[in-house]
């Protein structure tokens, strides 16, 4: 399976095993496990390359060995740990019925006294949570034991022995992570950011930083670290080495911290550029010394990018801090309101040239007091480069709308972009998250100080001055939607007033036959001159130029999809290939006016997340993978226990299904037809038995079930042996029953061919994947890849088309039915009412009652 069905897997199953547990307390009991296990895995490739094989490793890597023979203090040097053959992941996993929860305390005990006194900021008490909560796992030993073993055996499904699976055991985890977070409330907020919101971030940072051999990072509120992975992973793809960037992190929470440095070393990043500390951000600020050696190891830390998403508009202490290096030329936030602390604190340890994102509440825009001051002296500084308005529940565990301000030390330029990006996101569950598209947007807006009607404005200093440097995004950019107005004339006498038809002015300079095809006009106001709009708009000359000229420019799309991703697919750099083919796209579109490049840019990064997870399968095992078939294993409940079982077979990288539509057309129409054939029998039965009255219902009531809407089949022989005592009167029910049993047979018949053809398929399909030549692994790619994609941008067009055209219809009803109309309709109906009521009889107060209603509606 792949990562994502991996992944998947993993959560359900752990989501069952933490039973009454706390989601915001298991997730550190897997994580920490996971974290286990890929240090374990690690020390054990690590001795496979130096000529250990599994006897030596048993026989020899222990404490106790001579030291000729001990890679103790080896692996200490280069791992910065050493984890003995007894305490190995993968010998809990062999231990079976031997193995109790004791194992994992002794190993976690044992792991933190043989730390490498090197690697202690990195390594020490990272499994404290772990190691204190397995006590929450079972109410004894034994239940402990199972609980553990059952975790320990689901994590040993997850790859650690390659390259490619850092990405995968990456995925797992911060997959994981978001899941717990989504189940944990409140306290999500504390150790997670949404994964949209982190590449956003990351992306403006990198787009920042490109051409730097060397980079520093900080996040001081880390939560789980993933912000400073992203960032690190995004600003990857611009240089040559990824190790020549090293990551600073603090986080008081110490469950959080430990989930941190948990994240930074299982993404493969050297120890040595993972600096991390365990501390009040806002109380204990660096610099950084090792109590130890403060001279040697002084370092006051200044980055070249500093990201965090801290706690919204937390209590703080703020006494003494007027002196505070971090505070002194800005201000010092009020006790309340801590989110210009962790601003300022953010902004203190920033390289001149460096960029730091920010995400706050919206008050920090518009608050007086102590946060107006310290928001005027930034304005003023020249800090404050870019304000980007989030979408509203956009966060785990808080509704509240959010912004991203972003900021630098120094900028040649003095306004301010403001952006509201919060109508671009797409509905999740019970959360908002920003789409690709979103994204892209966002930065591509950062980047090029977009001015973007009802979206951003870049904004001078003396407008802001002028609005007493409130910052609020709403005074700057209008992204309200416009309320529908009404035109007295038109309201009146009919017509389509021309101020309305200018909404589509990019329709008609695009289009410009079309406007007069469609109305009749005196300049002020046009009447709609088509019955059919759709028609005339698809006919229109100018539209099927645009359309052979939109297809025109994606005309060799395909070609270069085909180049760029299938001929290079074991060796092209997935995340430039992404970026390299998205620019492509917004290449092609800029000559194409009336359509979104973003929506294109969608429906390509939708699909790239499987390409990518293919191509990772692909540059792992080599195109023989695209051939492989793999049990399609299913967990089914047996006596009580979760068992998985094989249930069929199913592609390694191209569905069964797109095989057999491309190859297996045949096969699929004839089953097709005799399902369709099984599907109508039910509705066969339905007639029958509506045909019956309930008297023939009574007749037969053997026959039928007790609530008479359905047949007994096994019954139906026998009544109709009865029946035929009869047979002149009781011919139709007797023929209604033998047809009814025709139906049956034949339901059973279909059932038993179509079960039988679909496993006859099924069979066939994978001997044929098995076979598949060079250029039938290409093809199906392309239609897996490529196709859908080229398909997807393609009807663009047409979607904008079918809205422009309703639009239309809509604007041409607007005005349709005019005022003197209704007013004519009304005096109808009231006369037509009267005269209805002249009909009626009744009692003398009753007509009386009636005359006096037929006066107010106008009668006589």
């Amino acid at each position: 399976m792949n990562k994502q069905q991996l992944a998947t897997k993993i959560w359900e199953s752990a989501n069952q095993m933490r039973s009454k547990i706390e989601a915001n307390e298991y997730k550190d009991y897997i994580l920490g496990f996971i974290f286990y296990k890929y240090l374990s895995d690690k020390e054990e490739q690590w001795l496979v390359s130096r000529g250990f094989d599994h006897e030596s490793i048993k026989s020899y890597v222990n404490e106790e060995a001579d030291d000729r023979y001990s890679s103790k203090s080896s692996a200490q040097q280069n791992l910065g740990y050493f984890i003995a053959y007894k305490d190995l992941f993968s010998t809990w996993i062999h231990m079976g019925s031997d193995f109790t929860v004791d194992n994992v305390r002794t190993g976690l005990s044992s792991f933190n006294r043989l730390i490498s006194s090197s690697h202690k900021k990195v390594f020490e008490g990272i499994f404290n949570t772990l190691e204190t909560g397995l006590s929450k796992l079972g109410e004894n030993t034994k239940s402990q034991t199972k609980a553990v073993s059952d975790l320990i055996h689901l994590i040993d499904e997850i790859p650690m022995n390659g390259k490619q699976d850092y990405d995968v055991l990456g995925f797992i985890y911060e997959y994981l992570i978001s899941n717990f977070a989504a189940n944990a409330g409140k306290k999500a907020g504390e150790f997670y950011t949404p994964h949209e919101v982190s590449l956003l971030m990351s992306e403006i940072i990198a787009d920042h930083l490109k051409g730097r051999n060397e980079i520093k990072i900080y996040d001081p509120t880390s939560g789980s670290g993933s912000l400073l992975i992203n960032i690190g992973k995004t600003t990857a793809k611009y240089m040559q080495d990824a190790n020549r960037i090293r990551y600073y992190a603090q986080e008081l929470k110490v469950n959080t911290y430990n989930l941190t440095r948990m994240n930074l070393v299982m993404r493969g990043i050297l120890p040595d550029n993972i600096v991390t500390r365990n501390g009040d951000t806002l109380e204990e600020d660096w610099p950084y010394f090792d109590e130890n050696d403060p001279q040697g190891t002084y370092d006051p830390l200044y980055v070249d990018a500093v990201v965090s998403n801290p706690p919204y508009s937390q209590r703080w202490d703020p006494a003494g801090k007027e002196n505070d290096a971090r505070y002194s030329r800005y201000g010092v936030a009020p006790k309340s309101k801590a989110d210009y602390a962790f601003l300022l604190h953010d902004l203190y340890h920033l390289q001149p040239d460096g960029i730091m994102t920010i995400v706050l509440p919206h008050g920090v825009l518009f608050r007086g007091g102590e946060e107006g001051q310290i928001r005027k002296n930034l304005i003023e500084q020249n800090n404050i480069d870019a304000i980007i308005g989030l979408p509203a529940n956009i966060f785990f565990g808080t509704g509240i709308p959010t912004i991203i301000m972003v900021l630098r030390q120094k900028r040649e330029n003095s306004d301010v972009l403001i952006i509201d990006a919060s109508k671009g996101f797409a509905k999740v569950g019970k959360n908002n998250a920003l789409r690709a598209s979103d994204i892209r947007k966002i930065v591509d807006t950062v980047r090029e100080r977009k001015n973007v009607e009802k979206y951003s404005r870049v904004v001078s200093l003396e407008e802001i001055r002028a609005n007493d440097y409130n910052l609020n995004i709403p005074r700057y950019v209008d992204s309200s939607e416009e309320t529908e107005g009404y035109d007295i004339y038109a309201s009146m006498f009919g017509g389509v007033p021309e101020n309305e038809l200018k909404q589509f002015d990019k329709f008609w300079k695009v289009f410009p036959a079309l406007k007069n095809e469609l109305f009749d006009g005196n300049g002020s106001y046009s009447q709609l001159r088509t019955k059919d709009v759709v028609k005339t708009i698809q006919n229109n000359k100018d539209v099927n130029s645009f359309r052979k000229a939109f297809e025109g420019v994606f005309a060799d799309f395909e070609e270069y999809m085909d180049h760029t991703l299938i001929d290079s697919a074991e060796t092209l750099a997935i995340p430039k290939t992404e970026e390299a083919i998205a620019a492509n796209i917004f290449e092609r579109f800029s000559s194409i006016s009336l359509l979104d490049p973003y929506e294109a840019y969608e429906i390509f990064a939708t699909q790239f997340s499987d390409i990518a997870g293919d191509l990772e399968v692909i540059q792992t095992e080599g195109m023989k993978a695209v051939k492989q078939v793999d049990p399609n294993m299913i967990v089914k409940k047996k006596n009580g226990v979760n068992t998985e079982v094989q249930d069929g077979w199913k592609g390694h990288v191209l569905p069964f299904d797109l095989v057999q539509r491309t190859y297996m057309a045949d096969q699929l129409n004839s089953m097709k037809k005799k399902q369709e054939q099984l599907d109508a029998i039910p509705s066969s039965y339905e007639e029958l038995l509506e045909a019956l009255s309930e008297e023939d219902k009574e007749n037969i009531s053997d026959a039928l079930n007790d609530t008479n809407d359905a047949f007994v089949f096994k019954n139906i022989k026998a009544v109709v042996k009865v029946l035929k005592d009869d047979a002149i009167s009781n011919r139709n029910l007797i023929e209604s029953l033998q047809k009814a049993e025709r139906l049956n047979t034949e339901e059973k018949r279909l059932k038993t061919e179509v079960k039988q053809d679909e496993d006859r398929l099924h069979l066939e399909t994978k001997e044929l994947m098995e076979k598949l030549s060079d250029d039938q692994v290409r093809y199906l790619l392309h239609e897996k890849w490529v196709k859908t994609i080229k398909d997807g941008i393609l009807s663009l067009d047409s979607e904008m088309l079918t809205q422009f055209s309703k639009a239309i219809e809509i604007l041409g009803s607007k005005y349709a039915i005019t005022m003197n109309d209704l007013e004519k309709e009304i005096a109808e109906t009231e006369k037509s009412l009267a005269e209805m009521l002249g009909d009626l009889t009744g009692s003398e107060t009753d007509m009386e009652g009636i005359r006096e209603l037929q006066l107010l509606l106008g009668g006589a």
